[in-house]
Formats: structure tokens, C-alpha cells, sequence
């Protein structure tokens, strides 16, 4: 009877036959670095990178080791290469509006050039400045005028004289400007005599002084307007020396950059600025607690060069690895000046968006979802495609701040994260799903097929010259393909989780070195799985020696009624690995139905509890169509205090549920796993292979008695990618795998008895399991009704 449920030897494990390589070592392959398996999203990112349009931009989701960075970034930087290489961008002081600094865009490489440029231009102007104005020429046009104007003034001063000698008083020219002395006996009163006065004499000379200031009001009048008059004169002649120095070596760099408008624009606003302060380029040598003064005046002729792209080729491609808000969207820094924060236009950094702009940018959803502000600030950019430079305040004294001009972007920014970020961001972020209307949906698996497994031998080939690897022979590469079916779970796909296969290559590599090899060969690779396992199952061996000594109680012969072993998958990180579980059932006369004992005590989740509650419409609909289904039945998983989830379970515990109920015991040197419907089909479960492995361990452990194995279900077979001394076991008919359909068929193996079919009236054949259970129900539904 179980002979016809036996898995065959051959579908255990789809092995991978080195007779179809052509070559012997991965030497003789011509490296690729195709990208391999991920056909979907290659194609939606290169769409995504390819369309010009606002919002556009691209998630990458999927799990971690699929490629997802290395494949976004590999087609970022092929796009790149065939783009144009983007401006660079310059800070410079606002003359007009000092506290908004100008941005201004030159062509790629200019930017030094321009800031060299204006650096050489006033330390030109710093040394040339001074000779001029103290040049014989320059003297001598100032001579001229001042010698016009004295000429001017000493008419002035007579001719108020000779109003003022009237009144006994006379004007005279200082430094100070225009002086009048009261004179006595022809000469001018000393100042002894002036004290001298008496209080009556002051009275009376005072009324003189200004019956005197309001005859020649108009006289002095004139020299007021003649002072101003020369002020003007000789500013004028300092405009015109300097406006001539000045365009003389501006002229130069505006034939440089007669181009660029906005460097034109700039470069005359700084000419007529320095025209204006020509005075702070003299005297550059002067007292040293001017210095700081002067140098401070001399920053707003400074150029930052903000984004230099100097020498590079096609768009650049940034991988900003920590996202905050100030990396992202650059900042502006302050120095602590008598305890207030002052800053200019020099102190404007850039972040990863200036960098990347006219490229690509790249970041990891994690890392900027963590950090304050950084996400609100890459949507604002990309809403209002312009950076804003903006410092986030939080009480800080400033003296003095400021406002660059926002810097227009022109970049595609590519997230990359995992399915639930993405989902989360869609559903709950309306500006995500605008802004970012590709996904890249990285799979964790592809098709196992020659093609990819040339590619897999060629991305091998590959990765041992890019990191100077030991060839692998083609057995390597075999056991390679094998490995990544089993990480898939599948023998018709293989993993796209890549940094499983490296990972496995470069300590396969280091096994060789020690064995001094010069091939990593296919017991290499072996022994390298063996080992990651070893590092990594110290939880599953605890547990073995828990069922050796007896401390967890496991059956693995014998007949039981109402218990069965279970199988479960334990995950501790880079290892699963299958747990199996004693499950009991008991069964009563009652109307409380199925109670699920894991559930009454929360340690059970939603699906498992599901699970359970199928078992009730399953005996409802094939024993209590006539009669009430007056059953109390209870479920649990013994010796189990952790949490319990999932349906796999769902199966074993209705053959413990027919056991009990038919009185007839269970083989218990049979595990069971898989998840049945009402209609009592049986459905695949995951992690086969870490089960049958877990229950053959356990057996092992034990002792083989004869009669072990593990009953699956028939949808499972194509996941079976068992380990060699399980198939080997299998050959032998040590350990043996069943794979059924329905649980019917379950039921048979478990017991050794007939299931039944119903006949034409509805009737099972005597002495089979579902006759026994529904006789038992029936009685059931009796007492039940004797009882009421």
C-alpha cells in the first residue's frame, strides 16, 4: 500500500550533469557580467532611466543579495557614459542682495577656471591699486584740481573778510574747515583775552557773530558748496583712475566668459562694487587690528566653487551611503564669532543631490527614511525641481544668514529597498506614488535552464578574475547549481540571491588554499556549505541532545492513537533547519467542537489558528451531513512555549483528529507535514527539505528501526533537493518520503488501513478508518442527545 505513494529516488534531487559543459575549468569561460535572472526589472529600470519626464524616478525593491544595488548602479553607469558631463556651479557674493548669494552654471571645468581667475584678478587689483593712487600722474591730476579749487576758495575767504572786518571778526581756512576769530586792535584775540571778557562783553560779541554768519550766509554758502564741489571732483578723478585699472584687468576675464551671461552679469556688478570701495584696496598692509577687517571685506570677491566636474566623463552617479538631510540637500556652515554664528557665501556646501545632479542618485530606503527631515526634503526637491539650501534652526544665535539661490535639478533618484517599504510608502504617501511612478521588481529566483546555468558559470568565471579566485572546476560549478536549486527550493529554478553563491565561492576558495589546491574542486564547495551550517546550527544540535536524553519526547516506532509527529521550520538567521513536534489529540463527547489549545493560551497566530478551524468544516461536511457534529476535540503541540504560526501543520493534525476518533493507532516512525483544504485536498507547504532533514536527524539520533520516513505533500516533489545521505538512505530503504494528495491516501500510510469510499448510499466499508470515525460520531450524537 505505501509502495504506491513512495517519492522515486530520482525526483529527490535534480542534479546537475557536468557532461553538458563544454569546459573543464572556469578559465576556458569568457567572463560575463551580464545580468542574470532579472529580466523584469532590468527592463523597468532602463525604462525609468531612459524617460525624461517629472516623476520618474525609480524604486528598486526586492531582498537583500539579489543584486539590487549592484544591478541599478551597473545600468546607472552604463546610461551615464553615453550622456554629456553637467555644468558646474559656482556660489559668488550678491553685490545687489547680499543675503541671497547667486548661483551661476559654467561648463564643465570653467568653474575652477573662473575662480582662478577672480583669485588672480584682485590680487592684482590688491597690488596695482595702491601704485595708482600713489602714482606721480595720479598726483598730479589731483594737484590740478586742488590747486583750481584753493584759488577758488582764497576768493571766498576775501571776500568774507571784507564783510567781516565790519563786525571785527576774520575767517580763516583750517583742517576742520571754515573758522571765525573776533580780532582786537587789527589782530586776532588770543584765547587768554577771550577768557578774559566779562559777561557783558561775551553778550555783545556773540550778537555780533551773528549779525556777521547771517550777512554772509550766502558767502559761506558758497564755500560749503565749493568743499562739496572738490569732494566730488577728486572722487571723481578716484572712479575714473579706478574704472580704468579696474576694466583694464576685468576686460580680460569677460573674454574669457563672453559666453556666459550670468558670469557677465556677475563680473560687472563686482566692477562697479569695487569702483565703490576702491579705498579698502590701499593701504592693504595696514595696522594689523584693521587686518581681520579688510580680509572679511575681501570674502565677498571670493568664488566657491560649489560643483567642480572637472575632468570628469558623462553624468556622475552618486551612492550617497548616508542620506540625512544635510548630506542630501548640502548645508550652510557658520563660524562662532564673539558667541553669534556668522556666515557668507563660501560656507555653502553641497550635498548628494547637487553632486548627482544631471546623473543619477542612489539610496538605500532605510537609510533616509531613518533620518529627520531627509525624505520631506528629497520630495519638496523633486516637487519643485530646484535644491534649496536651508540649515534647520533650533535656537541657534545668528548674527547674520543667509539664502543662496536654489540650484535647478535635472537627475533621476533611485531607491532601493524591500516589497514592504514599498507597499507602506504607496498606500500610505501620496507624494511617493507621484514621484515615483517605475518599480523594479528584483525576483528572488529564475529558471533552471542551461542558459542561466552558463550564465551562473560565466558570473563565476566572472567573480574569481575580478577577485583574483582559484579556477573552479566544472564539479564546482555543479554543485554550485545544485546549491542555488536548494536555496530556491526548487528543482526547476535556481536563486537570484547571489550573495548566497559568493559567500559559498570565496570559502570554498580558502579551503582550497589550505589543502594547497590549485582547483576549487566540487568537495570543496561541499565542505564549504558544511561548514557555514556547522558555524550556525549550535540552536539545532541543543535540541538534539534535548531528544537524545530524553528531555523532549519524540516516538520514532511504535503505534500511537491520537499523537503523531509534526514538522515545523526553525530559523536562526543564516540557517533554518526542520524541528519536529510531537502533536496529541483527544477526543470527547461534547458541543465545543475543535479546540486549538495553542490558540487559548495566544501562542498561536491567525494562519494557524485558520488552519485548525478547516478541520470543523472537513468532519462537517464528510461525517455530519445527516446527524449534528456533537464532537469536543483538543489540539496541541506538546512540549512547545513558543509562538506557533502557519497551516503546514494543518494535516497532521486532523490524521491525529481521525486517529483518535477511529481508535486505530499511528505509525510514529512517520512525520507528516502539509496544510489540507475543507475538501480534505492536501496543499504544499515551504521548507520541505528542512523537514525531512529535521525528522531524518532525529531518527538517526534515535536509531534506525525500519519503516522512518516523512509524508509529504505531491505538490512538494518538485522543491526536493534533499542531501546526498538522505537520497543514499532512501536508495538503501533505510528512510523512505510518501507524497499524497488527499487525506484519504495520508490516513492509509499513517495506519496501514483502508480510508473507504463511500458507496452509492453514502455508506463506508466496515473497518475502514472513515466507517470507524463516523460510527464514533454517531455515537456521539447520540449520547449527546440522550444527555439532553
Amino acid at each position: 500500500m505505501e509502495s504506491k505513494y513512495k517519492v522515486d529516488i530520482n525526483l529527490l534531487k535534480k542534479k546537475c550533469n557536468t557532461d553538458s559543459f563544454s569546459f573543464k575549468t572556469t578559465k576556458e569561460i569568457t567572463e560575463s557580467n551580464d545580468i542574470i535572472g532579472q529580466k523584469r526589472a532590468m527592463k523597468a529600470i532602463k525604462f525609468g532611466l531612459s524617460i525624461k519626464r517629472k516623476g520618474y524616478n525609480i524604486f528598486v525593491s526586492g531582498i537583500s543579495g539579489t543584486g539590487r544595488n549592484t544591478y541599478s548602479y551597473s545600468i546607472a553607469s552604463e546610461f551615464s557614459k553615453k550622456m554629456e558631463t553637467p555644468d558646474d556651479w559656482c556660489y559668488v557674493y550678491n553685490f545687489i542682495k547680499p543675503v541671497n548669494p547667486r548661483a551661476i552654471p559654467l561648463e564643465m571645468g570653467r568653474g575652477k577656471i573662473l575662480r582662478n581667475e577672480i583669485e588672480n584678478l584682485i590680487e592684482k587689483l590688491k597690488i596695482d591699486v595702491p601704485k595708482v593712487f600713489s602714482s606721480k600722474e595720479y598726483e598730479d591730476r589731483k594737484k590740478v584740481i586742488y590747486e583750481q579749487f584753493e584759488k577758488k576758495t582764497e576768493e571766498i575767504i576775501d571776500k568774507l573778510n571784507d564783510i567781516a572786518k565790519d563786525y571785527d571778526f576774520e575767517f580763516t581756512k583750517t583742517e576742520k574747515g571754515l573758522i571765525t576769530y573776533p580780532l582786537i586792535d587789527g589782530r586776532p584775540m588770543k584765547e587768554e583775552e577771550l577768557e578774559d571778557l566779562s559777561e557783558e562783553e561775551l553778550v555783545k560779541l556773540k550778537e555780533k557773530s551773528n549779525k556777521l554768519n547771517s550777512e554772509a550766509y550766502e558767502v559761506i554758502k558758497e564755500f560749503k558748496n565749493l568743499e562739496i564741489l572738490l569732494r566730488n571732483r577728486i572722487k571723481q578723478l578716484n572712479e575714473k583712475v579706478a574704472f580704468d585699472l579696474v576694466d583694464f584687468h576685468l576686460n580680460s576675464v569677460l573674454e574669457v566668459f563672453k559666453d556666459n551671461k550670468h558670469v557677465e552679469s556677475y563680473l560687472n556688478e563686482m566692477e562697479d562694487d569695487i569702483i565703490k570701495n576702491i579705498e579698502e584696496f590701499m593701504d592693504i598692509n595696514s595696522e594689523d587690528k584693521k587686518k581681520d577687517t579688510k580680509k572679511n571685506f575681501f570674502k565677498r570677491y571670493e568664488v566657491n566653487l560649489f560643483i567642480d566636474n572637472n575632468g570628469k566623463k558623462g553624468a556622475p552617479v552618486i551612492r550617497e551611503i548616508n542620506p540625512n538631510y544635510y548630506n542630501l540637500l548640502g548645508k550652510i556652515e557658520y563660524i562662532n564669532e564673539h558667541g553669534a554664528l556668522k556666515t557668507d557665501h563660501t560656507m555653502i556646501k553641497p550635498g548628494a543631490l547637487h553632486e548627482a545632479n544631471g546623473g543619477f542618485l542612489i539610496i538605500q530606503a532605510k537609510d533616509i527614511l531613518s533620518k529627520s527631515y531627509a525624505w520631506e526634503g528629497l520630495k519638496r526637491t523633486l516637487v519643485g525641481e530646484e535644491i534649496k539650501i536651508e540649515n534647520i534652526t533650533k535656537g541657534s544665535v545668528l548674527a547674520q544668514t543667509i539664502k543662496p539661490e536654489a540650484i535647478p535639478i535635472n537627475l533621476k533618484v533611485i531607491i532601493v529597498g524591500d516589497y514592504h517599504t514599498y507597499q507602506l510608502l504607496y498606500n500610505y504617501d501620496e507624494d511617493f506614488k507621484k514621484l515615483f511612478r517605475i518599480r523594479a521588481d528584483f525576483d528572488i529566483e529564475m529558471k533552471r535552464h542551461d542558459d542561466n546555468i552558463e550564465k551562473i558559470a560565466s558570473f563565476v568565471a566572472s567573480h574569481c578574475k575580478g577577485e583574483k579566485l582559484k579556477p573552479f572546476h566544472k564539479t564546482a560549478i555543479s554543485e554550485i547549481v545544485e546549491y542555488s536549486s536548494r536555496l530556491a527550493e526548487s528543482q526547476l529554478k535556481l536563486t537570484s540571491r547571489f550573495n548566497e553563491i559568493v559567500e559559498i565561492m570565496y570559502e570554498a576558495d580558502a579551503f582550497a588554499s589550505v589543502k594547497g589546491d590549485e582547483i576549487v574542486k566540487r568537495e570543496h564547495i561541499i565542505e564549504a556549505i558544511e561548514e557555514k551550517i556547522y558555524r550556525n546550527n549550535k540552536y539545532e544540535e541543543k535540541l538534539h541532545e534535548l531528544f537524545k536524553d530524553g528531555t523532549l519526547l519524540m516516538e520514532t516506532s511504535g503505534f500511537k492513537i491520537g499523537q503523531i509527529n509534526g514538522l515545523a521550520v526553525m530559523d536562526s538567521g543564516q540557517y533554518s533547519f526542520g524541528r519536529p513536534n510531537k502533536i496529541t489529540v483527544s477526543t470527547f463527547v461534547g458541543k465545543d467542537g475543535i479546540v486549538n489549545l495553542e490558540r487559548e493560551v495566544e501562542q498561536s497566530g491567525n494562519i494557524h489558528d485558520k488552519g485548525v478551524l478547516i478541520l470543523s468544516g472537513y468532519l462537517g461536511e464528510k461525517y455530519a451531513t445527516e446527524k449534528p457534529l456533537s464532537l469536543s476535540a483538543s489540539i496541541t503541540f506538546e512540549q512547545s512555549y513558543d509562538m506557533i504560526d502557519g497551516d503546514s501543520a494543518s494535516s497532521t493534525e486532523l490524521y491525529a483528529l481521525l486517529s483518535s476518533l477511529s481508535e486505530k493507532p499511528i505509525n510514529q516512525a512517520i512525520a507528516v507535514t502539509g496544510s489540507v483544504n475543507q475538501k480534505g485536498m492536501i496543499q504544499p507547504i515551504g521548507g520541505a527539505n528542512e523537514k525531512i532533514e529535521g525528522f531524518y536527524k532525529v531518527c538517526k539520533l534515535k536509531g534506525f528501526k525500519g519503516g522512518e520516513g516523512v509524508i509529504i505533500p505531491k505538490q512538494n516533489i518538485k522543491n526536493l533537493m534533499l542531501k546526498d545521505e538522505i537520497i543514499k538512505a532512501c536508495k538503501e530503504g533505510i528512510f523512505n518520503i510518501y507524497a499524497v494528495e488527499s487525506i484519504d491516501e495520508g490516513i492509509e500510510i499513517l495506519t496501514g488501513i483502508k480510508a473507504g469510499k463511500p458507496d452509492e448510499n453514502g455508506y463506508y466499508k466496515k473497518n475502514t478508518i472513515n466507517y470507524l470515525v463516523k460510527k464514533k460520531l454517531d455515537k456521539f450524537a447520540a449520547l449527546n442527545r440522550d444527555y439532553n
